[in-house]
């Protein structure tokens, strides 16, 4: 097993991580009833496709003796309605300067856009990425 969760009344939850021990806590968005006092449920989905893509790019990076230490995303997530689902995710991740070059840049996008939560959710939901070098 992954993790364990538990509902602790007012639309939040407690996610325990079993093998770490680490502990995530949800709550409802204030546009869905919620207090929106922590990450909702989709806003870790769309949070996971950044850290994915990122954990990815850092596999890929090593493998090719690259360093993107201090790399970040920022992420926006936009909800559909009827019914209410994940509509699109929109990520810009800024890269460290460093002297990429093309062949660099084109292995790390590549290595972001096949991450697992990536390939699963773009399926699904549009996913616009965007990449600040």
């Amino acid at each position: 097993m992954t993790s364990k969760v538990i509902y602790t009344g007012n639309l939040r939850t407690e996610a325990t991580h079993l093998k770490s021990g680490k502990i995530i806590i949800t709550d409802a968005p204030t546009d869905n009833n919620g207090k929106g006092e922590a990450f909702s449920p989709t806003d870790l989905v769309a949070t996971a496709a950044a850290s994915c893509m990122m954990t990815i790019m850092g596999i890929k990076a090593d493998a090719k003796g690259l360093n993107i230490d201090g790399a970040s995303a920022s992420v926006n997530k936009i909800m559909g309605d009827n019914p209410r689902h994940i509509s699109k995710i929109e990520i810009v991740i800024t890269m460290p300067k460093n002297d990429y070059s093309d062949k660099d840049k084109k292995l790390l996008v590549a290595a972001a856009n096949g991450c697992p939560v990536h390939k699963t959710l773009g399926e699904h939901v549009e996913i616009d990425s965007r990449f600040e070098w």
